[in-house]
């Protein structure tokens, strides 16, 4: 009875300390791998566990982030007198294998949940209203870097071609093979920008020519650059760091 006893004890104690933990992860947004196999049980040496584990544990802070995320609150801007020069130049290749992507013969693609899905040229896009932003962009890799972006706002895009608002996702395709994808309410947000230029200069071949997508609620490789083709969709997207494990909301 007493070894019992002290089992149901320790059962009781373990589950309060894991509440505890959640309760602390859940402000902190992070998770250390290390509690979290010794409290599930699970064996580092044990590589489907662990990224089952791990899966979990991404989607859960997905949806604790998206929970969090204000669709009203804005990002900090700054004066032109703080913008880093030179802009670092950021992708999953080298700066000397950059996309060169053809003006006269490219057309922003769109499918899915739209309802004009006629492709775009791009003085078609340079055409519509444009504002500016002078945001942080926070790379996942530890550095961030404060720049000057131009475009059309994301949101009026949107409702200018249809898109059905009340999707949850839209995924993007670029010239370099790249891939994303971003929650709606980001998509939203009166900071997200379909941006043409960077430091109101025509955006240059490193920077995305012909056009990046800027968001700076989110870390940097959710930035898509050299954009070609988007879609609207309530099928999980994914992309190509997304798919590799990192945080898939990636709220900066």
């Amino acid at each position: 009875m007493k070894k019992r006893s002290m089992e149901t004890s320790l059962a009781d104690h373990r589950g309060k300390l894991i509440r505890s933990i959640e309760r602390r992860l859940f402000l902190k947004q992070g998770l250390s791998l290390g509690a979290l196999a010794l409290l599930s049980g699970c064996e580092l040496t044990d590589g489907e566990g662990v990224q089952k584990m791990l899966l979990a544990m991404s989607r859960w802070n997905d949806g604790a982030q998206a929970w969090l995320f204000n669709s009203t609150k804005l990002a900090p801007e700054y004066p032109e007198s703080a913008i880093t020069k030179p802009f670092p130049f950021n992708a999953y290749y080298g700066e000397d294998e950059v996309r060169l992507v053809d003006a006269a013969s490219y057309k922003l693609e769109l499918s899915g949940l739209i309802r004009e899905k006629k492709p775009w040229t791009l003085p078609e896009l340079y055409a519509l209203p444009q504002t500016s932003q002078i945001t942080r962009h926070i790379c996942v890799e530890g550095w961030s870097a404060i720049g000057k972006w131009s475009g059309v706002r994301f949101s009026d895009f949107l409702a200018r071609v249809g898109a059905d608002a009340t999707a949850k996702y839209i995924g993007f395709e670029c010239a370099d093979d790249y891939t994303t994808s971003i929650d709606m309410a980001t998509a939203l947000h009166p900071q997200t920008v379909l941006t043409f230029r960077f430091a109101d200069q025509i955006l240059p071949p490193k920077y995305g020519f012909p056009m990046k997508l800027r968001i700076p609620t989110k870390l940097g490789f959710k930035n898509p650059k050299h954009i070609t083709a988007m879609y609207v969709t309530n099928e999980y997207p994914g992309g190509y760091w997304e798919d590799q494990g990192y945080n898939w909301f990636s709220g900066s």
